[in-house]
C-alpha cells in the first residue's frame, strides 16, 4: 500500500516573489508576506515587517507561535528578554503580549503560527481575529488590487 505521506514532496517556496501586504487596518507601516498556509492544522506562515520603535497590538492565541527573528531586535512590554537576529521565541499560548520593535532598525521576523491569533483592546477585549483564512483573504485581496497573479501559497507542493 501506498501512502499519501509517501508521495508528498519537498516544497520550495520562492520567498522572494510573493508580495508584502500591508497590515490594514491595523497599521499602514506593517507588513507581512504570506509564505504557506495549511489548512487541515491551521498553520500560517508569514515574514512580518515591522518599523523601529513601533509596537504592535497587544494579543493572544491558543495554539503555537514560533517566532525568528532575521533582522532587528524587538521585545514584548510584559518581558525583559530582547530578540536579535537569529533568535527564537516560543510564545506562551492563552498569554498576553505586546511585541515592540527597538527603535535602532525595523524588524523582520519569520512566525509560525497555528490557530487564531486574537487581538486585544487596552482592557484585554477581542477587537479582532486573525487566522490562515482571514490571512488567505488578505492575500488574495491584496493580489487581486494590485493586479498581481497569486500563488496558491495553500498547496503543499510549493510554488
Amino acid at each position: 500500500m501506498t501512502f499519501f505521506a509517501d508521495s508528498v514532496g519537498t516544497a520550495l517556496v520562492d520567498v522572494n516573489a510573493l508580495p508584502w501586504i500591508p497590515f490594514t487596518p491595523y497599521s499602514d507601516e506593517v507588513f507581512l508576506k504570506l509564505i504557506k498556509i495549511n489548512p487541515i492544522n491551521g498553520e500560517w506562515t508569514t515574514l512580518l515587517k515591522l518599523p523601529a520603535g513601533m509596537a504592535l497590538p497587544k494579543h493572544h492565541h491558543a495554539g503555537t507561535v514560533h517566532v525568528y527573528t532575521v533582522a532587528g531586535r524587538w521585545r514584548y512590554l510584559e518581558h525583559d528578554w530582547v530578540a536579535g537576529p537569529g533568535s527564537m521565541v516560543f510564545e506562551t499560548a492563552a498569554s498576553s503580549h505586546t511585541p515592540v520593535a527597538l527603535p535602532e532598525a525595523e524588524v523582520i521576523a519569520l512566525n509560525i503560527i497555528v490557530g487564531d491569533w486574537n487581538l486585544l483592546d487596552e482592557n484585554d477585549n477581542i477587537i479582532a481575529v486573525e487566522n490562515w483564512r482571514t490571512m488567505l483573504k488578505r492575500y488574495a485581496d491584496y493580489c487581486a488590487a494590485a493586479g498581481i497573479e497569486p500563488v496558491d501559497v495553500t498547496s503543499q507542493s510549493g510554488n
